[in-house]
């Protein structure tokens, strides 16, 4: 049973829903933020997401161990956590104008909120759905408030162990949510691809009984396009306008002309996976005509018998199949024919 999010149907029947991130990469410039909306709109992105929270709503202005990237392999490493976040926020005040711009190009805007007074906020704004990040998925009393707004709810599993998936699922669930995504996720920045392991895709639909997709961190679309083939609903990819004007996650985010690449070979993946059946398509059978089969490839008269000097396989396919050349020879015509006729059985003699 599948279910709307946006102006979409969410479900395994349906191609999946293609969702640009734009977390940090409007660098803190309202009309960089609002270009990222009209590049993704225009690249064919279905929906638009950003993240709902402020540097105190995260954390605190602590420099102690663990309050800083210590990561000599993290793109943030010598980060402290509270200077991160107030870099890559995106500032309340924004955010009306940010979904509005998507609701005028046909797009749905939507965010990741962080803590209870981002899911109010936005709840203001009346969002369509909401997402929760993998970072998040530990904190039940979030997604039991966002649960109890009565909208779809997209979670990161990344880090995540089965326990910790089933008690989030078993969260809004409890609150009589059943409109769930779970995203398979590698939470690495950027991830290689074989830690993504998109096999799991199904395995997270089929274990929790809800829908499941992919929040990609790697670079270019291989792993997303990858992930359609498990049953993938909703890909969930950064975006920006060129990685090489920085940006917290712009190493591993799209630019516009590839997240326009992803959106339709997600289409034409989704379409080419069909059914598990073997035999010929209806898109074939102009083709039979192309292949070989037996012709005379020289005047024979009635009664000759057909030798290897007048009988061939042959393009084009009107013939009888080439399995039947040996059993053929030596027989003859019952009547005069000319090279290029098509051997069947209605020429030959008893």
């Amino acid at each position: 049973m599948s279910f709307v999010l946006g102006n979409r149907q969410i479900g395994p029947e349906f191609p999946p829903m293609i969702v640009a991130e734009m977390s940090g990469n409007h660098n803190g410039d309202l009309q960089r933020a609002l270009a990222i909306v009209d590049a993704a709109a225009e690249a064919g992105a279905h929906a638009l997401k950003i993240q709902t929270y402020t540097a105190d709503t995260m954390t605190i202005d602590c420099r102690k161990p663990g309050f800083v990237i210590d990561d000599p392999e993290s793109l943030w490493a010598g980060r402290s956590l509270y200077d991160l976040y107030a870099e890559a926020h995106t500032p309340w005040d924004w955010h009306e104008p940010i979904f509005a711009r998507c609701a005028e190009l046909g797009m749905l805007g939507f965010s990741a909120p962080f803590d209870s007074s981002a899911v109010d906020f936005l709840e203001t704004l009346k969002v369509p759905c909401y997402k929760i990040a993998s970072f998040e998925i530990v904190d039940i009393g979030l997604i039991r408030h966002v649960a109890r707004c009565g909208k779809p709810i997209i979670i990161s599993t990344g880090m995540s162990s089965v326990e910790e998936i089933e008690e989030a699922v078993a969260a809004a669930k409890g609150e009589g949510n059943e409109q769930i995504i779970l995203l398979k996720c590698t939470s690495s920045y950027p991830a290689p691809p074989d830690s993504t392991h998109v096999s799991a895709i199904r395995t997270l639909a089929q274990r929790f009984g809800v829908y499941a997709g992919l929040s990609d961190h790697t670079h270019g679309i291989g792993v997303a396009l990858a992930s359609i083939a498990f049953g993938a609903c909703l890909i969930e990819k950064h975006f920006t306008l060129s990685r090489a004007d920085g940006g917290v996650d712009s190493a591993f985010s799209l630019e516009p002309a590839e997240l326009k690449s992803l959106v339709e070979e997600s289409d034409r993946a989704f379409r080419a996976i069909g059914i598990p059946e073997l035999g010929m398509r209806s898109a074939e059978e102009a083709s039979l005509a192309f292949r070989r089969s037996l012709y005379l490839v020289a005047d024979t008269l009635a009664g000759e018998p057909l030798t290897t000097d007048n009988l061939r396989a042959i393009r084009p396919g009107f013939g009888l199949k080439p399995k039947h050349f040996e059993s053929l020879l030596g027989r003859r015509l019952i009547k005069d024919a000319d090279a290029g006729t098509p051997m069947t059985w209605d020429i030959l003699e008893d």
